[in-house]
């Protein structure tokens, strides 16, 4: 940390990495973390910088970012490189610097060229940025190789920086080697034991080791490197190819963050580490979806810097959930006063995915994940194997505390059919304990409600009489009051709410109905079509009892595809209102455009989205407008 700001003052991480080796790939992303280890995209997870604008390979690897000593200005360095051009192709780095996190300055310095005794430079790998208190100057350190014989194999070396961080102004000076290829340094100073810690990765040992030093540079008359005592054992607590390793201290400065990149299983493991000497695993990113971070670094930013990025790249920035989640339901907790979602695990074919995730939030743009809250092919569901689909969740006040219960859909071996379950729990993020046994059979359908399935299950609370009610069907729509259990329903009030008529163009209704009360009015919203089509988009009817009837909007089509902004099947909704204000928001999945038609599974590769809902002033829903 720098000398002007206190920990105190930092409440997220943002996260700058790269994406992979193709070069629509090779630019700069940014990510934001509130604890270092789950991080939500900014900008959609698409670049904020593009290195066609900064680079000569018009790509870049490797982004290292530090906040000056001022405590307002930033630089970043970054390798610039395509590496479809080959691992040996690049001469030099990318120095960059800012004041606001979003215009960045930039300029490129090619190593043979700035320094005519590295003519033969072969690579120029991963840079970063120190500040040296001894010099009151910027250091700027990578690793090299020649092919002159100069240097055999990748070495650290370093270069100060102009004033301006337009250029370096000294020669390469060598600092550390590990007595084979030594690449992707990572420089930090632990006040505890007034050293500084450096990472690195030996290809010689297959991992990450670490040497400490008193001084980043030799002392007068000692050899160059001679600074560095290295240590024993690995840094890494897996046993994968890693690389392109970041260390930094936690918001609270009690601990330390500890992020590489497991390049060849295609995820980041992030570590935590007291003192720098022991690393325990905290959490792996997934394999594939939007977040794949490769080599990258983080940094703790300010409230008032959080906003700026939320402002630029996450106020309206979907999707809002990494990977691939759908059938989202959202919930506000009157006791954590956080935001919840809770989602249908994607992904898998066949959705055959078998838990949920929840991920909560302060304002409703950075999430973070609290994990898998049901497993509902573990014993945390006996009656089910299965095929977690399309929960739905409520919070009912017991006493002085609150009651959830969870409701979802999942398959009965012994029925061989979807049926429905309740889970209960005294927390918004677990752990539910479910009730044991299915509450909702195809057996509890009404009699004239044919075909289909007993998924999509929502629930509600009148706020006129308190009373709660259950919805459910695939195919039909069928609603009940529930009784005070909350997990049975009373027969006498089943009813079938299917609305009757339409098509595939407007309103025909197929799934994923969601019942919310505002000003007088029961709104009633439901998809149509099927869920890997582009078409897949909501509709919406109105009613005057929590039971129907309902009557279809004159325009009831509200959400519905963007081909223009390559936005499709933007459905199966649920609805939020803010807790202070008549403010609404529409939560929904759409399909990643990648994953378009049929052979490509569109219908198990949908992520979730969060957009404004309005009314004009006699309460009808005014059509959406999805954000990209």
């Amino acid at each position: 940390m720098n000398c002007l700001l206190l920990a105190s003052e930092f409440v997220a991480f943002l996260f700058t990495y790269f994406t992979g080796n193709r070069p629509e790939q090779e630019q700069i992303c940014y990510a934001l973390s509130e604890d270092g280890y789950n991080y939500t995209l900014l900008n959609q997870g698409y670049p904020v910088i593009k290195s066609d604008s900064i680079a000569f390979t018009q790509c870049v690897r490797d982004p290292h970012i530090l906040r000056g000593e001022d405590g307002k200005t930033f630089y970043m360095v970054a390798t610039d490189m395509k590496s479809s051009l080959g691992w040996a192709s690049n001469r030099g780095l990318v120095m960059m610097k800012s004041t606001d996190l979003i215009h960045w300055t930039h300029s490129v310095v090619n190593i043979p060229t700035r320094f005519t005794d590295w003519m033969n430079v072969t690579r120029v790998w991963a840079p970063e940025t120190i500040y040296d208190h001894k010099t009151g100057k910027y250091m700027v350190f990578f690793s090299m190789l020649t092919d002159d014989g100069k240097c055999k194999f990748d070495k650290i070396f370093y270069c100060y920086a102009n004033k301006d961080f337009t250029d370096l102004e000294t020669e390469p000076v060598y600092m550390f080697d590990n007595g084979s290829a030594t690449i992707d340094g990572d420089i930090v100073y632990n006040e505890a034991d007034q050293l500084y810690h450096l990472f690195y990765k030996s290809e010689a040992h297959g991992g990450i080791l670490q040497a400490t030093a008193k001084s980043l540079t030799a002392e007068p008359g000692q050899p160059l490197g001679s600074q560095w005592t290295k240590l024993d054992g690995h840094v890494e607590v897996c046993k994968k190819a890693v690389e392109g390793v970041g260390v930094c201290k936690s918001l609270d400065g009690q601990s330390w963050v500890v992020m590489y990149d497991c390049y060849g299983s295609g995820h980041y493991q992030f570590c935590k580490s007291a003192d720098l000497k022991t690393f325990e695993w905290v959490a792996d990113t997934k394999t594939r979806g939007a977040f794949t971070p490769r080599h990258g670094t983080i940094m703790p930013i300010t409230q008032e810097e959080k906003d700026r990025l939320l402002s630029k790249w996450g106020a309206t920035a979907n999707p809002i959930l990494p990977d691939f989640h759908a059938d989202p339901e959202v919930l506000y907790s009157n006791l954590t006063k956080k935001y919840y979602i809770y989602s249908t695990t994607d992904g898998t074919p066949g959705w055959g995915g078998h838990d949920f995730s929840v991920f909560s939030s302060t304002d409703l743009k950075t999430w973070t994940d609290e994990g898998k809250m049901l497993d509902v092919a573990t014993d945390q569901v006996k009656w089910a194997v299965g095929n977690a689909w399309a929960p739905a969740i409520i919070e009912r006040k017991v006493g002085k505390g609150y009651k959830y219960y969870f409701y979802f859909s999942a398959h009965n071996p012994e029925s061989k059919r979807k049926e429905i379950g309740c889970a209960v729990s005294d927390s918004p993020t677990g752990p539910f304990v479910d009730c044991g046994h299915p509450i909702i059979t195809d057996a509890d359908r009404p009699a004239d409600a044919k075909g289909g399935q007993a998924i999509d299950v929502d629930v509600f609370q009148d706020p006129k009489t308190g009373k709660f009610y259950l919805y459910w069907g695939n195919g039909f729509l069928a609603g009940a009051e529930l009784n005070d259990d909350m997990i049975s329903i009373k027969p006498e009030t089943k009813v079938n709410l299917t609305p009757k008529g339409g098509s595939l163009r407007d309103y025909a209704y197929r799934e994923g109905g969601y019942v919310f009360y505002r000003k007088g009015i029961y709104y009633f919203l439901w998809s149509v079509d099927d869920t890997g089509a582009d078409n897949y988009h909501v509709a919406y009817g109105t009613s005057k009892s929590p039971l129907g009837p309902i009557e279809v909007a004159e325009q009831p089509v509200i959400l519905q595809q963007r081909p223009e902004k390559e936005i499709y099947g933007t459905a199966h909704n649920s609805i939020l209102k803010d807790p202070k204000k008549d403010l609404w928001y529409i939560v929904y999945h759409r399909i990643n455009p990648t994953f378009r038609g049929r052979r490509n599974g569109p219908g198990i590769h949908r992520q979730v989205c969060i957009d404004p809902l309005t009314f004009d002033k006699s309460g009808k829903i005014l059509p959406v407008e999805p954000t990209k």
